[in-house]
């Protein structure tokens, strides 16, 4: 059983000790069409519409704040509004985000290298140095650690939950989760 949900922010309970804990609002969402094992699911998202949008509202006769459709698990069969109770007795998720963009770095940021000394001429400071190739096979070998664009993936954690407010329709998870406030995400609820 899979949710969209928006990433409010981090906060911490009160208590000793004190648990670093995320908090995570679930966002509306109905469910429009059955697939096979997935379904079409139509949720709220503040940006802009398009023929192609409205059209689809139109086929599944929702309100304008459903513009934009994503294919998720879920465990009722028929259209109308997504269930939300199998949250109240999640104990175990998984929770996908794309992580903050952190635009193109350099290999120390990047993949943690140590670089070179910081003086006495070395001229070798936060440079990659040798990728190790010679006269075969002459070329750069895939998957090797060099500079480019860091973040921006998606990232796909297991993670606690600690309590679920129904009026509030807030998941309140264990310790952090990637991406940045106002993002938005998938939970899985794990068995």
């Amino acid at each position: 059983m899979e949710f969209i949900v928006e990433k409010i922010g981090m906060s911490r309970t009160v208590g000793i000790p004190s648990i670093p804990v995320t908090l995570l609002k679930v966002v509306p969402a109905k469910v429009c069409e059955i697939k096979d094992d997935k379904a079409l699911v139509a949720y709220a998202n503040g940006k802009k519409l398009n023929k192609a949008i409205e059209g689809m509202q139109k086929k599944y006769g929702l309100d304008k704040e459903f513009n934009r459709f994503v294919e998720l698990k879920v465990a009722n069969t028929e259209p109308g509004d997504l269930s939300i109770e199998p949250l109240k007795e999640a104990k175990k998720v998984k929770l996908t985000f794309k992580s903050k963009g952190r635009g193109f770095q350099g290999v120390v940021k990047r993949h943690g290298f140590a670089g070179g000394p910081g003086g006495h001429g070395s001229r070798f400071h936060r440079a990659p140095g040798s990728i190790g190739n010679c006269e075969w096979p002459g070329r750069v070998m895939p998957g090797r650690k060099m500079p480019g664009q860091y973040g921006n993936k998606n990232v796909t954690v297991n993670a606690e939950v600690l309590e679920y407010d129904e009026n509030m329709g807030v998941l309140v998870i264990k310790g952090s989760v990637p991406g940045a406030n106002g993002s938005l995400g998938r939970v899985r609820i794990v068995k």
